[in-house]
């Protein structure tokens, strides 16, 4: 123990990085279905490591906090302001009634039970599962003008209400939406699921886990045109307007390829290469004639290619309206094979609506890719960059908006650094996904930020609260328990029914994801997807999520500015 002593004193980021590793690798451990993670394992961890009395320059905190926090509002940052519009409004209206029943239940249970400000931040951390919140209390409280040790004090309180609450606050969302709301409203999530994927599809069967429909799946067949063929004396376009889903992609005559345009014509003996869906092959077959096999040394170059759909006039539009609609100029030879959104995969259904700043996967010849891309958005490439301008001004101008002191009936409140980099976080995501060429934050760069940053601060959290971390859980365990259990379950309840009886958001698998994603439930939301079988819960998820996020980070410094309670 002395040896270990002497090690974190002489190199206190020891003690850090090792606090992340024992964290992450207790986060893993499996309890049944219900896994702690790797947050709230380095938390717990780092409680314990604290109890070397290992002092680290909170400073660093502070940094990878804030690089935390812009990264969330940066990912998040297309979907919430998409998510400002007359068809998501009630899923919005959901999310801020859940957000802002958790908060009453916050104050009523810090009102009630004498919590000081940092313990009251805990439990909302806690209780909402959203670790925003230590870092936005604790930088409020940190601009309070308290003592260092009264300040610091509270910072651990902080810390230990998050710790207290946060393992059922992950796991009643669980038991919420995986069984006990479908059981008293006589819900099948599974059967629910297929409904809703037959309705968005337009009434295409549904595939269980693990299956696929191989007759939608892409493929290239060549055809030889014979007497009597009906695409002989065709031109290549007429052809495309009649097959569905397919198209002429090159036609080979006398060993040569030739240059496909509007008038070019299809004749007898002349070798065409169709690409499209599997299940249109039987009609390619009886219009061409026979199907040969490729000639040796026949090449076809197809690329699969990730776009951002930014084009305003794409925006809430449904996937099967756009198709119907779109030239067959247009649509020739690109086949969409994938929607994500906020990193989720969607279902690629004719009823999907699309929103800027979705990520569209389309498969094709790239010429074909460069012709929709021109009119669709820009294309995500593997050699994309950080550009560091815009990042440091986005950092900039989040640490100056933390610097502002308002008030709000009388209250004085800052929304502190973390706050401010949220905020400009949201504003320079939302750039990039209209304008590309600016605030380029590439997904893997976004990923690393996100998550070593809150590695690291909530690491130093649990480190530097120690030994008052203990004291504090032997003060108030078990009441800071059942309350995080009030906090966890009455927000959901409550915004269930309001959405479902009042907002209308009647649809089984819509309703449960939006109670998932109106308190940032990420374990609960995994659990539905199971549950569900399909991506059907990933749309109302990903608009409610985004808002949430939003509000509850911003509920630690209105929570810290309306408790006036110190510990004591």
């Amino acid at each position: 123990m002395n040896l270990l002593h002497r090690l974190v004193t002489a190199e206190p980021l020891l003690a850090l990085f090792a606090t992340i590793a024992l964290g992450y690798l207790v986060g893993k451990i499996k309890i049944s279905s219900f896994v702690l993670g790797g947050i709230a394992g380095t938390l717990l961890v780092g409680v314990v490591v604290g109890q070397l009395g290992v002092n680290i320059d909170g400073g660093i905190k502070g940094i990878f906090f804030a690089l935390f926090i812009y990264a969330v509002g940066y990912q998040g940052g297309p979907q919430f302001f998409h998510a400002l519009n007359r068809r998501s409004l009630n899923q919005l209206a959901s999310a801020f009634v859940m957000c802002f029943v958790g908060l009453l239940c916050v104050l009523a249970a810090a009102w009630m039970f004498g919590l000081d400000r940092g313990m009251a931040a805990g439990l909302a951390a806690g209780g909402l599962t959203q670790s925003a919140i230590i870092g936005t209390a604790g930088d409020a409280i940190g601009k309070l003008g308290l003592s260092p040790e009264l300040t610091k004090t509270m910072q651990t309180n902080v810390a230990v209400g998050y710790a207290v609450c946060y393992i059922f606050g992950s796991l009643g969302p669980i038991i919420m939406i995986s069984w006990f709301l479908p059981l008293i409203m006589k819900w099948n999530i599974r059967q629910e699921a297929v409904k809703l994927a037959n309705l968005l599809s337009g009434g295409h069967g549904e595939l269980d886990p693990g299956q696929f429909n191989a007759a939608q799946q892409i493929a290239t067949r060549i055809y030889e045109i014979a007497n009597g063929s009906k695409a002989s004396g065709r031109t290549a376009l007429s052809v495309d307007q009649e097959l569905s889903n397919a198209s002429v992609e090159a036609i080979y005559r006398e060993g040569k390829t030739l240059e496909l345009t509007d008038k070019t014509v299809i004749e007898v003996g002349d070798r065409v290469a169709i690409t499209g869906a599997i299940c249109v092959m039987e009609t390619a077959c009886n219009l061409f004639g026979r199907e040969i096999t490729a000639a040796n040394g026949t090449l076809l170059v197809q690329e699969n290619r990730e776009i951002i759909l930014t084009n305003r006039a794409l925006n809430n539009r449904e996937v099967g309206e756009i198709r119907e609609h779109a030239k067959v100029e247009t649509r020739h030879g690109v086949f969409l094979t994938a929607v994500k959104r906020m990193g989720l995969e969607l279902p690629v259904l004719d009823k999907l609506t699309l929103k800027r700043g979705d990520e569209l996967h389309f498969t094709g010849s790239p010429a074909d890719l460069n012709r929709v891309q021109s009119k669709i958005g820009y294309q995500i490439t593997a050699a994309a960059v950080t550009d560091f301008i815009f990042f440091g001004i986005g950092m900039l101008i989040g640490l100056l908006l933390g610097l502002i002191q308002f008030k709000i009936w009388g209250i004085p409140i800052s929304i502190g650094s973390g706050g401010g980099c949220l905020l400009s976080g949201l504003f320079f995501g939302w750039l990039r996904s209209v304008h590309p060429s600016f605030a380029a934050l590439p997904i893997g760069a976004s990923n690393f930020l996100r998550d070593f940053g809150l590695a690291v601060f909530v690491g130093i959290v649990g480190i530097s609260a120690g030994p008052q971390a203990l004291v504090a859980i032997e003060q108030y365990g078990l009441t800071l328990f059942f309350l995080g259990v009030a906090v966890t379950l009455i927000p959901q309840i409550v915004t269930f029914f309001f959405s479902y009886y009042v907002l209308r958001i009647q649809n089984p698998i819509e309703a449960l994801a939006c109670v998932a994603g109106g308190r940032s439930a990420n374990p609960a939301f995994a659990a539905l997807l199971a549950k569900a079988g399909n991506a059907t819960p990933v749309v109302s998820f990903t608009v409610t999520y985004a808002v949430a996020n939003v509000f509850l980070t911003l509920w630690g410094p209105l929570i810290i500015g309306i408790i006036t309670k110190n510990a004591s």
